[in-house]
């Protein structure tokens, strides 16, 4: 039997970066040594939300989530030995793209490399920012101004290169209904390139070549048939739209060119070993269909809901992908699903659905209509709730969470302060010292970089303009500008931007009817109201530091409303000292803090000390988030009074254990009411 000839595997990547700019490129080469055909680069939250390490909004948060990268020395330490002309290079940032792009082309000019030839992506997309992720920085539009930039810079310039990868993946870790992830990202394309073509910039005749560079970075969950048939809808409706609205007629620019990571928060904290299989199924929804087969996929590791993976863990996802693509004979055949009435039926269902809400947004204006006006934001935290009420309820099962929750003791987990990756406390003092040492010697031997102040005053007046952003963005490279320095500039011209948060809007997803949990609940927070005689028990839901995944905090927001709390929730990115003037000035009962990105150790017990120096130090203070064991002790330890992490999926039974609290905190018996 001859071998049939088999397909090209899709790029494999691994979504990588911690510590700092020298860790972060050792890691990059061990995993490219292992057989990782691509780069994705993941940048800590300061980095994606423009402030420098030293910055009061990035403590804690420095080389957590990703690696810092505050100048060119960081960008050049980041891809030492790794030749960018021979890479493909994915970098998540979105807010300050046009900022690491430009590092990255000096870089590349720096060692030599062609810019034309530079392939790789930039996520870029800023509109699920202000819905999912929350590392906006600008409003709706000067942000759009510069992704358009930035889109028609690389068209003209970096010609392989995707500008922007229209990104649906956070919309679905919010909530999204696959209708709703579809059109949303569809949404924002539409916006997106009605701002190209408008810029003036691009030739009629070279629409076709901004179209083949949009990118789109999608979500796969585990219900497998229904994702699958996601990705044969996204193709179908972006073919429809490239060619009926901007006349595209080479069906090869009209393809639809995406990349995965399967579902992250999806993932569970219990009984984690399960995380495999589903890593597993939601990458085959995205490989086994040829016809809508992703161009590249990264997989998160199994214990990503404990917290930041080992090398050792993302190696084990590494070697999924090459299992499936190399022994396997999946790439040997044509699309297995062509001709399946079952699957033409529900990607029928669903392309007619997105384009009536697709229809729907542009008859609000668009895309960035419907986030100023905060509907689908609310659309998103309702479709959330009554995901989590199904989840609570039992309709919709975990496997390991609210099912089958008996387990043998677990080899992966029985030292679980060992099973994930700590990064060292001290990184970030020692970050913080490295961007001091190259502010100071920025304008010595050998860098002797013109004054920063002349290229910043130069993009303040660009940005003032109605010119393309880039090359004033270049000069600032050059010139030894920081990241802060550069997004504060354009902060002084575009101004800031806090977004809807939805939670006033939201529906009630979980019935209140006499015996049902809620109702208990409700009982429990009226009888403490009135034995406190304070008319209405009141909760603060606060995210202090830069972590911008606020789906948890709006659920506990939404839940402790419909229970009867009067809920203070000002969003996200606020300071201790911020969060304690909101407790104080609002008289809350109970203050809820919610950090997934790791700064839960210096951020949570600055609240409790500062609540103690303001003469409040009654008032409890509960955490949520991913928040290792040993970190959860010590917060005990340090007065808090309760922490939660993913497996505490009972949201209603959470919000009656903040009565709890509250009650012992002002010396109440307990109730006998059951939460």
């Amino acid at each position: 039997m001859t071998e049939r000839q088999k397909d090209r595997p899709w790029l494999m990547r691994t979504y990588a970066g911690h510590s700092t700019a020298e860790a972060s490129n050792e890691l990059y080469r061990n995993n490219l040594a292992k057989g990782q055909t691509g780069l994705s680069v993941a940048f800590d939250l300061p980095t994606q939300t423009g402030y420098d390490p030293d910055h009061i909004l990035a403590r804690g948060e420095v080389g957590r989530v990703g690696v810092p990268v505050s100048h060119l020395g960081d960008m050049r330490r980041l891809f030492q030995d790794i030749p960018l002309e021979q890479m493909n290079t994915s970098m998540t940032i979105n807010a300050t793209a046009m900022w690491l792009l430009a590092m990255y082309q000096v870089v590349a000019e720096e060692q030599g490399a062609d810019i034309t030839k530079l392939q790789g992506t930039t996520q870029n997309d800023i509109v699920k920012e202000y819905l999912s992720r929350g590392t906006h920085v600008f409003p709706p539009g000067p942000s759009l101004r510069l992704t358009t930039d930035m889109i028609c810079y690389t068209v003209n310039n970096i010609p392989k290169w995707n500008p922007i990868n229209i990104c649906s993946y956070h919309l679905q870790e919010a909530g999204a209904t696959p209708v709703q992830e579809i059109a949303y990202a569809m949404s924002t394309a539409i916006a997106v390139l009605d701002s190209v073509f408008a810029s003036g910039q691009i030739p009629e005749d070279r629409k076709g070549d901004v179209v083949a560079r949009i990118s789109f970075f999608v979500n796969a969950g585990v219900r497998f048939i229904e994702e699958m048939c996601k990705m044969r809808a996204f193709g179908r409706i972006w073919d429809k739209i490239t060619r009926e609205r901007y006349g595209i007629e080479d069906a090869k620019q009209r393809r639809f060119r995406y990349g995965v990571q399967v579902n992250s928060l999806g993932l569970t904290e219990a009984q984690p070993e399960n995380n495999v299989q589903r890593i597993v199924l939601e990458m085959l929804a995205v490989t086994l269909s040829k016809d809508a087969r992703a161009r590249a996929v990264q997989l998160p590791a199994w214990n990503e809901a404990l917290g930041l993976p080992r090398p050792w863990d993302q190696q084990w996802s590494l070697r999924i992908q090459q299992v499936l693509a190399h022994e396997s004979d999946l790439l040997e055949y044509e699309d297995i699903f062509a001709g399946s009435h079952v699957i033409e039926a529900k990607v029928d269902t669903l392309v007619e659905e997105c384009l009536a809400e697709i229809d729907r947004i542009q008859e609000m204006g668009g895309a960035l209509a419907a986030v100023e006006s905060g509907y689908l934001k609310s659309q998103l935290v309702s479709s959330h709730a009554e995901r989590r009420a199904r989840i609570e309820a039992g309709d919709e099962k975990i496997v390991g969470v609210n099912c089958y929750q008996s387990t043998e003791p677990s080899p992966l987990t029985a030292d679980l302060d060992g099973a994930i990756m700590t990064v060292d406390p001290a990184v970030e003092a020692r970050v913080v010292a490295s961007l001091k040492n190259w502010r100071d010697t920025r304008y010595q031997p050998p860098f002797n970089h013109p004054r920063p102040c002349k290229a910043l005053e130069k993009l303040k007046e660009a940005a003032k303009g109605t010119g393309n952003l880039m090359e004033a963005t270049l000069e600032c490279v050059r010139s030894g500008v920081t990241t802060g320095e550069w997004s504060e500039a354009l902060r002084e011209v575009f101004g800031e931007f806090r977004a809807p948060t939805g939670v006033s809007s939201a529906p009630v997803a979980v019935t209140a009817e006499k015996g049902t949990p809620l109702a208990l609940v409700r009982e429990k927070v009226a009888r403490t109201a009135s034995d406190l005689g304070s008319g209405r028990l009141r909760l603060l839901v606060g995210k202090p530091g830069l972590d911008g995944h606020s789906n948890g905090a709006e659920q506990i927001a939404v839940r402790a409303r419909d229970a009867g709390f009067e809920v203070v929730y000002q969003g996200i990115r606020l300071t201790p000292e911020q969060i304690v003037s909101a407790a104080l000035a609002e008289d809350v009962h109970c203050v809820g803090l919610s950090i997934l990105s790791g700064s839960h150790a210096e951020l949570v017990p600055d609240v409790l000390v500062r609540l103690r120096e303001a003469g409040a130090p009654d008032i409890p203070v509960i955490a949520g988030g991913i928040i290792p064991p040993a970190d959860a002790e010590e917060l005990r330890k340090a007065g808090v009074a309760a922490v939660f992490t993913p497996k505490d999926f009972g949201i209603t039974e959470i919000i009656g254990r903040i009565v709890d609290e509250i009650r012992k905190a002002n010396k109440l018996d307990p109730l006998e009411v059951p939460a």
